[in-house]
């Protein structure tokens, strides 16, 4: 396990963060991909330890920093067994379906799908070429807004319901090579994402609005990360596993 190699995006805080921290408990080495300097993530900066983290700064929409981004990552580990497609952001702005722009739409694209089809395509074509282990596979993060209208965030909406079909064609596409591709859909996660809408969910939580009556945290995400990363789902590919409180159970 000590020498297994998590790539993940948007690793220094929220989500990533908390799967950053339990792949290096887990014993994986990582290479984080995120937009400032370290010293600017104060978390982060806390467990940075330059023997088991190759941090890259950059701009994940950039193809020139993906591509960079992912040669040094394989020049300084040689191998790369996971890839987390975590980095993502969110409207800048809630606006009605009605009222949402081309250029919201266009950044989400560009941030949410468009960069994770890209790396994931990247890292695909080095990991069919890796014969140096047979553990591989690649973890895209979505969200339940993949499938949940809310018709405030089309935008969002529309980006993330995009990366379900790009978790099933990669699942397709890389099943004979031994590499399995899965997704994970968030729910109501307590984030600097979620904040601007803290005492909304709070009330939403408080009503019942999910079974587990209580906000989701970016450890439960890496929790189911961290099951993936166990390769322990061999005979499993293009599945989606909702980490939501049971928000998308359908009742009667």
């Amino acid at each position: 396990m000590s020498e297994r190699v998590a790539i993940i995006t948007g690793a220094t805080r929220g989500i990533g963060l908390g799967i950053t921290k339990q792949l290096l408990k887990d014993g994986y080495k990582i290479c984080a991909f995120g937009t400032r300097n370290i010293e600017d993530y104060d978390e982060f900066s806390k467990i940075y330890d330059k023997e088991k983290i190759f941090y890259y700064k950059g701009n994940i929409a950039n193809k020139e920093d993906r591509e960079r981004f992912v040669e040094k990552a394989y020049e300084r580990f040689g191998s790369i067994n996971i890839l987390v497609n975590n980095a993502g952001v969110a409207p800048k702005v809630r606006e009605d379906i009605l009222k949402v722009s081309e250029e919201s739409i266009d950044r989400l694209f560009e941030i949410n799908t468009k960069s994770m089809f890209f790396l994931s395509q990247d890292v695909a074509r080095r990991m069919i070429e890796d014969n140096s282990t047979e553990d591989k596979c690649i973890i895209n993060i979505s969200s339940v807004s993949s499938s949940v209208v809310s018709t405030d965030r089309a935008d969002y909406c529309i980006s993330k319901a995009a990366i379900s079909m790009i978790t099933k064609l990669f699942a397709s596409k890389l099943g004979e090579y031994g590499i399995n591709v899965y997704e994970i859909q968030p729910g109501i996660i307590k984030t600097d994402m979620t904040k601007v809408a803290e005492s909304k969910y709070d009330k939403l939580f408080a009503e019942g609005i999910t079974p587990i009556k209580r906000w989701g945290y970016p450890e439960d995400i890496a929790l189911a990360v961290s099951a993936l990363a166990e390769f322990k789902f061999k005979y499993t590919t293009g599945q989606v596993i909702r980490v939501d409180g049971g928000y998308t159970l359908q009742t009667l």
